[in-house]
């Protein structure tokens, strides 16, 4: 766990604290990437403590022989989100304005299964922030091309790829149905306020979009965005204008500021 604290702000955090989950497929990914660190680091010089929470990673798919990764066993569903769970835990014992759930790509998935696993607990998270997220076991399939990855990542990308990085996080078949892996498409109550910012040109907004409708349609306080022009994992690029455009939203929304869907 990594502390990014506000300037000025001593030892007591203005609003919630934002707990912050990478993302990578969750065989990949660590919390030295931008999408950890640049993105904790710029949310900070905005006003909003956030710790960012290793986990551990499955086996890359198809090679369940990989070793360790810096010396940390890897592991597949549950134990991603017991290690998130650990974290949420810790932080709330420590911060008495709350703690917000948030994460980007896999570490969205976990973010929104973590929210779930909290409320079912009885420790209700203050709010949840997914960025380009999944969460659904299998990937819905749209046809409109807009939505679709572009370049490299549509193979990458492909939805039968993700599919695959699916069931190899969830293990054994019946663990890919579970709605603590993959909470689209079950009961999802217990959610507070929720932020969702997709991107545009992604494999992944489908699964993403379908979810907010989700949320939406429980009557979750809920803001969705989708950032024109950008492609998946666009928070790893923080010299660029949707990086900027992401942190200016989810800062805004950490303090409860009212803001224009894009």
């Amino acid at each position: 766990m990594r502390w990014y604290r506000p300037p000025h702000s001593e030892d007591s955090p203005i609003g919630p604290v934002l707990l912050w989950l990478h993302g990578g497929g969750f065989f990949r990914g660590s919390l030295d990437q931008p999408e950890a660190h640049a993105v904790a680091e710029s949310l900070a010089q905005n006003g909003v403590t956030v710790v960012t929470a290793d986990y551990r990673l499955c086996p890359p798919p198809g090679m369940p022989w990989a070793p360790a990764r810096k010396g940390r066993a890897r592991g597949r569903y549950p134990l991603p989100l017991d290690d998130v769970m650990t974290a949420y835990h810790e932080l709330r014992s420590r911060s008495s304005r709350g703690v917000l759930l948030g994460g980007a790509s896999a570490g969205a998935c976990l973010a929104a299964a973590a929210t779930l696993r909290a409320s079912d607990e009885g420790a209700h998270a203050a709010g949840t922030v997914l960025a380009y997220g999944f969460f659904h076991a299998v990937h819905p399939r749209r046809t409109d091309s807009r939505a679709r990855s572009r370049g490299l990542r549509r193979l990458s990308h492909a939805t039968w790829a993700l599919d695959l990085a699916n069931r190899n996080y969830a293990g054994p078949g019946h663990m890919l149905a579970d709605r603590l892996a993959f909470p689209g498409g079950h009961r999802i109550d217990g959610f507070s306020r929720t932020l969702v910012v997709n991107a545009e040109h992604d494999n992944m907004r489908v699964s993403g979009d379908q979810f907010a409708d989700e949320l939406g349609a429980i009557g979750v306080n809920l803001q969705h965005h989708v950032l024109a022009g950008t492609r998946h994992a666009f928070l790893n690029s923080p010299d660029t204008q949707p990086f900027r455009d992401a942190i200016a939203l989810i800062a805004a929304w950490s303090f409860g500021t009212t803001t224009r869907p894009v």
